[in-house]
């Protein structure tokens, strides 16, 4: 893994763009999630390796300043595009142009552009072609993925879109896939090319997420009873994450077990996320009259997020679509098995029968019987947790970031040799495109 090229002496430079949430917004709430983390902490690891990262991403009016130092390495920067105040996402393809031409307006030379999610990718295609350097681009999640796993009353991912990620697809050097499973979807749905896909798993941040001094010591500081069962949610409350999936299988959990109630406490740490309505968990939750052993708690930084997980039996993870599941994967860390749905990433960060249990579909009965279960029997719990600080510990972000350099170093090698070929300025795949194509407006028109 070299960093270095005879047509680059310096250390690698990566523009890393998050146009709609900033790496530096904390997770769980608003638009902020995993992928904010997968951010930073890969930075983190890239920074580690002698690789410098600018973090770019909206000036929202919030009170920091235009360039935040995480490390060294490694930068926030904010850019200027369109009003200075939090915007709903919808809003965001209307300012793709403008953020690319300050993104464009930097002087500092960059080798690479790393994009993040679709509107990102688009501000990274003009960016990537104005500075003619290679673009590497990670999806995280899927607009036709997401659409085939809706929940009842949800809204589907827009045309603008699904047509935003086909334009990214086939414009990128290399696309990222955070699972086999994602890179096939992308190659089935989208048409990207095997020769141009990557699979580099995420990581963990083990320094943060341990067992440390085990359940009793985490649940003594949150003031949690020792003699609780206690299955956790953690994350965005929004119906791709399915907390109505948790409240139902509470609900038919103390059904099954009436005298559980009295020692069940389910807390739900993190925040209101999308255009859904905030109180429909809440108001489902009355409906099935199980609001006295949930719990709702804000979002919390990740050395507290890690104490919720050493204090849980079990975290619960019943998602309708996950690029991956980075709370699966920190909860093992520190040594609480998962009950996930079977879908996306998940089966790759959970072990089924070994670190968790994984659940084909939705039904809340399942989810209730592996959780009566998992009450019954704490020595498995236990068990299942020890394999999982075990499973965890093989994903650090120091080895994504080094599969990711790699990506990174195919991208420029092929890019310098296209040059030294006489193709002249390279775009994408075909490297001849002369200009990229404009990015879409709402509406799904191009822009003039």
């Amino acid at each position: 893994m070299s960093l270095r090229s005879p047509h680059r002496p310096h250390s690698l430079r990566v523009a890393m763009l998050s146009v709609h949430t900033s790496p530096l917004h904390q997770p769980g709430t608003g638009d902020a999630g995993g992928m904010n983390v997968y951010m930073v902490e890969l930075s983190r690891a890239l920074a580690a390796h002698g690789v410098e990262v600018d973090l770019f991403t909206r000036h929202r009016g919030e009170d920091l300043p235009d360039r935040v130092d995480l490390e060294p390495g490694v930068r926030v920067r904010h850019l200027a595009a369109g009003p200075r105040q939090a915007l709903p996402k919808e809003a965001m393809p209307d300012l793709v142009v403008q953020f690319s031409l300050a993104l464009l307006k930097e002087r500092r030379q960059y080798d690479l552009v790393h994009s993040h999610y679709w509107l990102s990718g688009q501000a990274g295609r003009i960016a990537a072609f104005g500075w003619d350097v290679p673009l590497v681009h990670t999806a995280h999640t899927l607009a036709l993925v997401k659409n085939a796993h809706l929940a009842a009353g949800d809204r589907p991912e827009p045309e603008v879109r699904i047509r935003g990620e086909r334009l990214v697809t086939a414009d990128a050097d290399r696309l990222i896939a955070n699972t086999t499973d994602e890179a096939e979807a992308l190659g089935a749905l989208y048409g990207a090319e095997t020769a141009r896909t990557r699979v580099v798993r995420p990581g963990v941040a083990l320094g943060t997420f341990s067992p440390a001094d085990g359940r009793a010591a985490a649940r003594a500081r949150l003031g949690l009873p020792q003699d609780a069962f206690i299955p956790l949610y953690a994350g965005r409350i929004q119906p791709l994450k399915g907390p109505d999936v948790l409240v139902r299988a509470v609900a038919e959990l103390l059904r099954m077990a009436p005298g559980l109630r009295r020692r069940l406490i389910v807390p739900v740490v993190g925040g209101h996320s999308g255009a859904s309505r905030a109180d429909a968990a809440w108001q489902l939750a009355e409906e099935l009259d199980v609001t006295d052993v949930l719990r709702p708690y804000p979002p919390v930084p990740q050395a507290r997020l890690a104490d919720w997980y050493r204090a849980a039996d079990v975290l619960v993870v019943p998602s309708r679509s996950e690029s991956f599941g980075l709370v699966a994967l920190e909860a093992q860390a520190c040594g609480t098995p998962v009950l996930a749905a079977e879908v996306g990433g998940l089966p790759t960060a959970v072990w089924d029968g070994v670190t968790g249990m994984l659940v084909r579909g939705h039904d809340p009965v399942d989810y209730a019987r592996r959780l009566l279960w998992l009450a019954r029997n704490p020595k498995a719990v236990v068990t299942m947790g020890t394999a999982a600080v075990r499973h965890a510990s093989g994903m650090s972000w120091r080895a994504s970031a080094a599969r990711t350099i790699d990506v990174y170093e195919n991208a420029l090698a092929e890019r310098e040799d296209r040059a030294l070929r006489g193709q002249g300025k390279g775009w994408g795949k075909g490297g001849g495109t002369p200009l990229p194509r404009r990015p879409l407006s709402p509406g799904g028109t191009r822009r003039p």
